[in-house]
């Protein structure tokens, strides 16, 4: 047994040793294989950092509710009267100002992106006071918040770097009149910040939507009230809603819209991982025949196949190793927390979110690379091993 070991690490390192004469055609796979990783993590963090926005969105302490049998605000309606039965409801946090919760509307605008300067669908809400104390980690970071009752706007820091006509200072159409921006917001960077928000009367008269909303979002006194509270509200006979907790409400919004990314990178990549093996295969075949004479010697010499082909897959591997990390640290360095803005397949609009290049992502990168690199690896080994010594000694 310590004999086959110390072939193996002597075939390693001879392997390894005349990787410079080869130099051109391993950089090409470790390259290849390089770029496979690069875009695999880039196009994974896309889902990665929507997930993390949603995520950001959600608070355990806060409910949401909506027209029975609505899967989102858009296919929602709530009038004035159900939107005073519903904060009469058992449950709901209260403060000096009243009960904590803001009847809502929304509604999709056209605004110009910064970079393409092509329209998108920018989500306009309507909310009440109580939305700021509602969204924990609200935070007014430039200029002012909006007056109620007046065409004034304040701006989501994600829409403000992804739409052009943002700035605190400019003005928005919204229904042939120009209403000023006052003003940006953080919500500690959930997915109110892809959006721009307006007193909720104001909007209705835009729209001309009389008293009718689409949501009410409200904070809990405590998580373990909503039971009493979702009982209440969907047995009241004056209400036709359901309640849902936010965390499960933006977990439904952001399954679609992770797995179709998800789904998109992976193809990506085992199309792309193909080529990168194709290429290893070529490298380590190309290896396997410069080295045809000196893997015969040493198995004239007494050295078993099983080393042969460990060390033909030892110099596949690290050189996809190798690959990988080049190409998971290029992703990093080029994507993780870049902004960019992409459609929210729920609402048919602009949801914005930063890139995020994490350690599982990275480690999911190197493995598909350690796995292509094997793969490519597999057959020149077995050639390796497997050509006859007499046959190979005579090659030149």
């Amino acid at each position: 047994m310590f004999s086959w070991f110390t072939q193996v690490f002597a075939v390693i390192r001879f392997s390894l040793a005349s990787l410079p004469q080869r130099l051109g055609s391993s950089l090409t796979a470790l390259l290849g294989i390089a770029g496979v990783v690069a875009v695999m993590v880039g196009v994974l963090s896309i889902a990665q950092g929507v997930l993390q926005t949603m995520r950001a969105s959600a608070d355990g302490a806060n409910v949401i509710v909506l027209r029975a049998g609505a899967d989102t605000e858009m296919t929602s309606g709530l009038g004035g009267d159900e939107v005073r039965v519903i904060k009469e409801g058992p449950g709901l946090a209260r403060d000096a100002d009243g009960v904590v919760a803001s009847a809502e509307l929304f509604v999709i605008i056209n605004l110009p992106m910064a970079s393409a300067g092509t329209d998108a669908n920018v989500p306009l809400r309507g909310i009440e006071m109580a939305a700021t104390k509602v969204r924990d980690g609200f935070e007014i970071v430039d200029g002012r918040m909006y007056t109620e009752g007046l065409n004034e706007v304040v701006v989501g820091l994600g829409a403000a770097e992804e739409f052009a006509g943002l700035a605190v200072g400019d003005t928005i159409e919204v229904g042939q009149e120009d209403w000023p921006v006052v003003g940006h917001f953080s919500t500690g960077g959930g997915i109110g910040e892809s959006e721009i928000w307006v007193d909720s009367r104001v909007l209705q008269n835009a729209y001309r939507r009389g008293n009718s909303y689409q949501a009410v979002y409200a904070r809990l006194a405590s998580p373990e009230a909503f039971t009493e509270l979702k009982d209440e509200l969907t047995t009241d006979a004056r209400l036709s809603v359901q309640v849902q907790r936010e965390t499960e409400y933006y977990e439904a919004q952001s399954t679609a819209l992770y797995n179709m990314i998800t789904g998109l990178g992976t193809v990506i990549a085992l199309i792309m991982g193909l080529g990168a093996i194709f290429g290893a295969l070529n490298t380590m075949y190309t290896a396997v025949s410069a080295r045809t004479r000196e893997i015969a010697t040493l198995r004239a010499l007494g050295f078993r196949s099983g080393p042969v082909v460990l060390s033909v897959l030892a110099e596949s591997l690290l050189l996809a190793l190798v690959g990988g990390a080049i190409g998971g640290s290029l992703a990093w360095l080029a994507f993780d927390g870049f902004r960019a803005a992409t459609l929210n397949w729920a609402s048919f609009s602009a949801i914005t979110f930063s890139f995020d290049v994490n350690l599982p992502l990275l480690i999911q990168g190197i493995v598909f690379a350690a796995i292509i690199g094997l793969i490519g690896g597999f057959f020149p080994a077995i050639r390796a091993a497997r050509t006859p010594v007499a046959l190979a000694l005579r090659e030149q």
